[in-house]
């Protein structure tokens, strides 16, 4: 009718989630269409408010129809047909329309029920196609025709509505401002096809403008998945150039003639002895970088992140390696058919990232650092007024804080003179994770990454699921049958395993289905999918610090008892907070079977026990020394009691030597064994999978939250 009437094309129609909106007749009729359908989040009407604002209007002129006619209630759905019959026939600034006594529309009238003047000698009726319809009024009246009313029937002589204005050859009406056409956001896509579209389950509403800017910066951005298909986007072909502009500059290589009996290396063709040595070079820890986040967080540090441009350049090469020419910049001319031989370290070598660190190394320590012994990739300086500097490196990303200010900017243009730094700002956006700072606080989430894994394995429309796994599932090794494509659910579980470092309420169902690499089944699948359609209720959650001092270790440690179906294995869990901030956490199955609860709640304690040590001590490096003893809490008092107890029992002399070091740290009073009841566990949902409600009293309990939730 809009098309026919007005001569415009609808692009695209918004509603809410009535029934009648996404039945699949209503949604099968878009689509043939071509329009856009887009849903509102729920219990959000203000994102459909042209809508909503007539809706209000049309209620308005309801309820003065009932009350001013003293009409009962029970005839409300009459009064809303004769409010929109006289709201689209009556002048508004936006029509040209001009004012008639005669109405010529097609479309019916409502039942004339609100006090319409009846004429003393009514014309004849006119015969229509409309059955007569019954009038109610205050007083008796005698039935009228639904036909339009002649002119000089009694009505009033002032002229109402336009002739004109009801034809279906009228022109659109014009308006004294400027038409906009609203174009639908690209990210909805086609969304009418799903009951579930994620735009349900996302927002982005309640972000500042620079950081809303920044988010839809980096969702732009797309890597492709090989060179031949960077190569046919000209940005891609720049980079490349730019690539190898740096490679030039650096001297990595010199184009000489390929020795007799040697090959061409490439990475995975490397022998060890030859073409290699060591190869190992530390990474950052990403305890370590929530470890630091935190402490931003609790003493209101800045977070500033650097890259470093081509790092692999920078390192020294011992080895002699020749490597054919890139694809796309083959020799020409007198350098024809010749290969290079590398001066430096590159891109693929498995020695590169060990020349690149030891080259890092030994810059960053000559400006007055110090290595961490316990993550070596931290390194500290501090000032004789007790002014720090923290600085953390991931490969070539570089994270720095610190109370040091001018410090900082020092740190910068230091390493700007030795490598080509990028300086990129403010911490926002770290190996995946999508870091968001206010007064309040910081949130980690990797909300981008989890859109990039529903979009890659098509669960952006699924239906969600409540909990990650079924508190009834129970998987075992020959549960199915065996899927065609192990690798693909491999991939897919080692993305589910990454997301884990901001969601630890993934971390016991991805540790299950990840036990199950080796021969995934069907029913293996199934459940990585049900993970999916959980991840999807909530894209943006993750962890947040809360801004203010936080001090103190303390870890949480559970275990159930022969959870395993399979081989009766206990499962550990355990999450240490560094304050009230959440820094750690796992979800393993015990290396063998215990033979008691307590025993597998004491397993637990020992592994808490050793997260806490790890922790205390890069604390202490950083100059936060922890001097008071570290609470260890535990639900199973018996537990407690064999931390404590140094004599030897009947069911515990079995117990490997080493698990018992946890009474000699209780002894020398850095541990200190607490109990806890089962309602203020942390830890209990990294044991087994737990019903809907409990698992948000746990999400809770850990300090995650969703900045991207539908309000």
């Amino acid at each position: 009718m809009i098309k026919t009437q007005y001569n415009t094309i609808v692009r695209a129609i918004r509603s809410d989630n009535g029934g009648e909106y996404i039945s699949d007749a209503f949604c099968s009729q878009l689509n043939q269409k071509g329009i856009l359908h887009q849903l509102t989040c729920p219990q959000t009407p203000e994102q459909n408010g042209v809508a909503e604002r007539k809706n209000r209007h049309i209620m308005s002129i309801v309820r003065c129809l009932l009350c001013g006619m003293h009409v009962p209630k029970s005839y409300w759905h009459m009064a809303v047909l004769t409010a929109v019959y006289l709201m689209n026939r009556t002048p508004s600034r936006v029509s040209d329309s001009s004012p008639s006594t005669e109405d010529t529309s097609p479309l019916p009238r409502p039942v004339p029920i609100f006090d319409f003047m009846v004429p003393e000698s009514p014309s004849p009726p006119v015969p229509t196609s409309h059955p007569p319809l019954q009038v109610y009024t205050r007083r008796p009246r005698p039935p009228l025709p639904d036909s339009p009313l002649a002119p000089g029937s009694g009505m009033s002589s002032t002229p109402l509505v336009s002739t004109q204005s009801t034809q279906s050859t009228q022109s659109p009406p014009t308006s004294r401002y400027p038409s906009r056409i609203r174009q639908p956001p690209s990210r909805f896509g086609w969304l009418c096809s799903t009951n579930h579209p994620i735009s349900q389950y996302i927002s982005y509403l309640g972000l500042s403008d620079s950081y809303h800017a920044f988010i839809g910066m980096i969702d732009s951005v797309s890597i492709p998945r090989s060179v031949s298909v960077a190569l046919q986007d000209p940005k891609w072909v720049t980079a490349m150039q730019a690539e190898m502009d740096a490679l030039q500059a650096n001297q990595t290589w010199e184009l000489v003639p390929l020795p007799s009996a040697r090959l061409v290396a490439k990475g995975f063709t490397q022998i060890p002895g030859k073409d290699f040595g060591a190869t190992f070079a530390p990474v950052a820890k990403l305890t370590s970088v929530r470890l630091l986040v935190s402490l931003a967080a609790s003493h209101s540090w800045p977070l500033h992140q650097l890259d470093v441009k081509n790092a692999f350049l920078h390192g020294n090469l011992l080895e002699t390696i020749y490597m054919d020419p890139p694809p796309g910049f083959q020799a020409e001319g007198e350098y024809a058919g010749k290969v290079c031989r590398l001066r430096k370290s590159l891109y693929g070598l498995k020695q590169s990232p060990r020349a690149w660190f030891s080259r890092f190394s030994e810059v960053i320590l000559s400006m007055e650092f110090v290595r961490c012994h316990s993550d070596h990739t931290c390194f500290i300086r501090r000032r004789s007024d007790g002014r720090c500097i923290i600085l953390l490196v991931y490969v070539d990303d570089i994270i720095l804080t610190g109370d040091d200010t001018p410090g900082i900017t020092d740190v910068k243009q230091s390493l700007g003179k030795v490598f080509e730094v990028k300086d990129l700002g403010a911490l926002k956006y770290f190996l995946g994770i999508e870091v968001a700072r206010s007064r309040h606080g910081i949130s980690l989430s990797q909300r981008k990454y989890t859109l990039d894994l529903l979009q890659e394995t098509g669960m952006l429309g699924c239906r969600p699921a409540s909990t990650p796994m079924d508190p009834n599932l129970k998987l075992s090794v020959e549960s199915g049958e065996l899927i065609s494509n192990p690798s693909m659910y491999q991939r897919l579980v080692g993305r589910l395993i990454y997301l884990t470092n901001t969601r630890p309420d993934l971390t016991f169902a991805v540790s299950v289905v990840s036990q199950f690499m080796h021969a995934p089944r069907t029913s293996h699948l199934d459940a990585v999918y049900h993970i999916l359609r959980y991840v999807k209720t909530s894209p943006g959650l993750g962890l947040f610090y809360s801004a203010g001092h936080q001090s103190g270790l303390s870890c949480f440690t559970d275990a159930d008892y022969a959870g395993s179906q399979t081989d009766r294995r206990s499962t550990t869990g355990l999450s240490t907070f560094y304050g009230n901030h959440l820094i750690s956490w796992k979800s393993k199955k015990q290396a063998v079977v215990s033979r008691s609860s307590a025993e597998a709640e004491y397993r637990a304690m020992a592994q808490g026990t050793c997260e806490i040590l790890w922790l205390r001590s890069i604390c202490n490096e950083l100059g936060f020394m922890e001097t008071d003893s570290s609470q260890l809490f535990c639900d199973n008092k018996s537990a407690i009691m064999l931390a404590s107890d140094s004599v030897l029992h009947e069911r515990s002399k079995h117990i490997e030597v080493d698990i018992h070091f946890i009474r000699e740290k209780v002894r020398s009073g850095i541990i200190t064994p607490s109990f806890v009841s089962s309602s203020k566990q942390t830890a209990d949902v990294f044991t087994k999978p737990v019903g809907p409600s409990l698992l948000q009293s746990s999400i809770v309990k850990l300090g995650l939250i969703d900045i991207f939730a539908p309000a």
